[in-house]
């Protein structure tokens, strides 16, 4: 169960590339995570994507037009993934990002993308107003 935070710069992507990456990130992620693709995983798999107005980088402000810059946060309930998952992770969220960009072979350099895996401590995961624990979250995506 995946929440997945996709930062650009404002402007940077247009509509097709924003729904080729809106389109597979989460699932990418919920592969690598283990997660059943169930109707009921899918729905508490989320995407938001969060347009900068202002990106800077080594106290220079990214000029308007140049490639964009993208920091993904991937929040994942604490213990739910190891070195191998987190590694197959960045390795999806990074493919995704440069399946959907005009110079793929940028995403090579670490200057164009980050990928930060958030654990979420277990009892810091809420829904319907109560705490959701790892075997709530289970449950509900093996449920139907």
């Amino acid at each position: 169960m995946p929440f997945v935070e996709l930062f650009v710069p404002k402007g940077s992507l247009d509509e097709e590339s924003r729904d080729k990456i809106g389109g597979r990130l989460v699932s990418e992620v919920m592969v690598a995570e283990g997660a059943p693709d169930t109707e009921a995983a899918r729905a508490i798999s989320w995407l938001v994507v969060n347009e900068i107005d202002a990106w800077f980088i080594g106290g220079r402000r990214l000029p308007a037009g140049e490639r964009p810059r993208y920091v993904v946060r991937v929040g994942v309930p604490a213990g739910s993934v190891n070195d191998a998952k987190r590694q197959d992770i960045v390795r999806r969220v990074t493919q995704v990002l440069a399946d959907a960009d005009a110079e793929p072979g940028r995403f090579a350099e670490a200057t164009t993308a980050w990928v930060h895996i958030h654990e979420i401590p277990e009892g810091n995961w809420g829904a319907r107003g109560e705490i959701v624990r790892v075997e709530d979250i289970a449950a509900f995506v093996t449920s139907g």
